[in-house]
């Protein structure tokens, strides 16, 4: 059984970043967009991480460009972006593909942990993949979620 540890993602400068590096830590896996209407989302986010950051909560930026191409720009306008207009720390990687034949292979096992309401298929910007201590997919949270309204599930995985 896979676990997200057994994955490698790009930094934002291509380099690869082993998801084993998250090990032991509550993660929060959201495939984002600057040019979104969800994507005031980012506030909450970096409310939450500012919260539980300390306790071992890490909020994973995967920029999405797959959506109406809503996520438009270099990395660096990207970062300018979320920083100037949200204040966002946590961690931020390379554009990725979430559905269709180039889908990053770790889109593909979350959305085979978690279906949504188009079943395995990522709806939209903004899906959220709650993730335990151990690497498991715990839940899977629709693009419209407010991050706060799953705030508990956070905590009990914090918890654990």
């Amino acid at each position: 059984m896979k676990r997200i540890y057994d994955f490698t993602i790009q930094a934002q400068d291509g380099s690869p970043v082993s998801l084993q590096d998250y090990a032991g830590k509550v993660l929060l896996v959201v495939n984002t967009a600057t040019g979104c209407g969800l994507t005031p989302q980012y506030k909450a986010l970096q409310e939450l991480y500012d919260r539980y950051k300390e306790q071992g909560f890490e909020v994973l930026d995967l920029p999405c460009n797959q959506f109406l191409g809503q996520a438009p720009g270099t990395a660096d306008e990207i970062n300018d972006f979320c920083s100037l207009n949200y204040q966002t720390t946590f961690s931020r990687f390379a554009k990725i593909k979430v559905n269709g034949k180039e889908a990053d292979p770790l889109y593909t096992w979350l959305k085979t942990e978690k279906s949504g309401p188009l079943g395995k298929a990522i709806e939209w910007n903004f899906v959220k993949f709650l993730i335990d201590r151990e690497g498991r997919v715990v839940e899977r949270f629709s693009a419209k979620s407010d991050p706060k309204s799953f705030e508990k599930q956070i905590q009990d995985c914090l918890r654990k």
